[in-house]
């Protein structure tokens, strides 16, 4: 199995966002392809990791993440 994780390129690193799931903005951290597998078989998802204003972090879908 290859490495679990690797960093993504993104246009809005380091810009404030809104996750449209949840409603929350923050601050996208880092943009993940994350090795999500289980019982062997590899499945890649990425995932944006935003820091809202208590200074935790969250993920969510890349897709769910646009800019304020």
């Amino acid at each position: 199995m290859s490495e679990q994780y690797e960093y993504v390129p993104h246009r809005l690193l380091r810009h404030r966002v809104r996750d449209i799931a949840s409603g929350v903005e923050g601050e996208l951290m880092a943009v993940v392809n994350e090795n999500v597998s289980e019982s062997g078989v590899e499945h890649w998802k990425e995932l944006a990791y935003i820091r809202n204003a208590s200074g935790r972090e969250f993920t969510t879908a890349v897709a769910n993440v646009v800019p304020t």
